[in-house]
């Protein structure tokens, strides 16, 4: 079981939602104004759905607000016709998209975050928490989303090898991901520019192939 926060300010939506996640044995509480979500505590939720297109404040920027005040993976709620859009929105710090009617996606979120991770280990001046979920370069925490922690994990833990990005996206998110391995290539982008800010470029592409752990 886990608790959930569903934003979206279509009722429908959030019934359907609410139905679909109680089967499943959670704990879902539905919002239907955005704003409303910035005076909440959001600590105690394992996962955060927000639908992209609302009035007053859209997801993008609700997921921008409240990013750096959970660790909790957050999915974006879309439409097929705006996957594109929303793959550009995952800098705002998401960590994936479900697509509209929804998948298993939740799910696969769910079961990833209760993985257990005991080990601490290191690349070069990349250090991995696995404990804690964090990566960090000379003492300073990156700070990654789920997403982007479980892709430098999973291409660190097999450094040398190239994957493509579908290999990448089947292992991190798993054969039953909402989205696409489209959404690789962005979370790649993010995270060479976080890992720039402290000088190192371990994340190699492989032209034709796919990326690397160098």
């Amino acid at each position: 079981m886990a608790n959930l926060l569903a934003v979206d300010d279509e009722p429908a939506v959030l019934a359907l939602l609410q139905n679909i996640l109680q089967k499943d044995g959670h704990v879902v509480t539905v919002v239907s104004a955005s704003p409303q979500v910035l005076t909440m505590q959001l600590g105690a939720f394992d996962l955060i759905l927000l639908d992209v297109m609302m009035p007053s404040m859209d997801g993008f920027t609700l997921c921008r607000e409240i990013r750096s005040k959970v660790d909790c993976p957050i999915l974006f709620l879309t439409a097929k016709s705006m996957e594109n859009d929303v793959m550009l929105g995952l800098g705002e710090g998401a960590d994936d998209y479900i697509v509209k009617p929804f998948g298993a996606g939740i799910n696969a979120h769910l079961r990833r975050e209760n993985r257990e991770r005991r080990n601490v280990f290191c690349i070069g001046e990349v250090h991995f928490n696995l404990s804690g979920k964090e990566i960090t370069v000379q003492n300073v925490v990156i700070p990654f989303t789920k997403s982007e922690y479980e892709i430098c994990k999973f291409l660190a833990l097999n450094w040398g090898q190239v994957f493509s990005k579908e290999q990448i996206y089947e292992a991190v998110f798993g054969f039953d991901g909402d989205s696409d391995s489209a959404t690789i290539v962005e979370h790649i982008k993010n995270i060479r520019v976080k890992l720039g800010k402290v000088e190192v470029s371990p994340v190699e592409t492989v032209w034709g192939i796919g990326y690397r752990w160098k």
